[in-house]
């Protein structure tokens, strides 16, 4: 399936956030955090890992207008 640009656009800024929150957790990981800060970077990583970005085809519109 090919994804318009608007699409692949949020895929990586998903992918960019993910990696962002992924190495705070290592840096964190090397020194002294409570569990409360783990856990909630746990949940955040899920939380944006589980979010449906869906593709949308647009119908084909003779008149040139862009649906996204």
């Amino acid at each position: 399936m090919a994804f318009c640009d608007h699409c692949l656009g949020q895929r990586y800024d998903r992918a960019r956030v993910l990696r962002t929150l992924r190495q705070m957790r290592r840096d964190l990981g090397t020194s002294r955090v409570s569990a409360r800060v783990a856990d909630a970077l746990a949940a955040a990583i899920r939380t944006i890992r589980a979010l449906d970005i869906p593709h949308l085809d647009p119908p084909d519109l003779d008149d040139g207008t862009v649906i996204h």
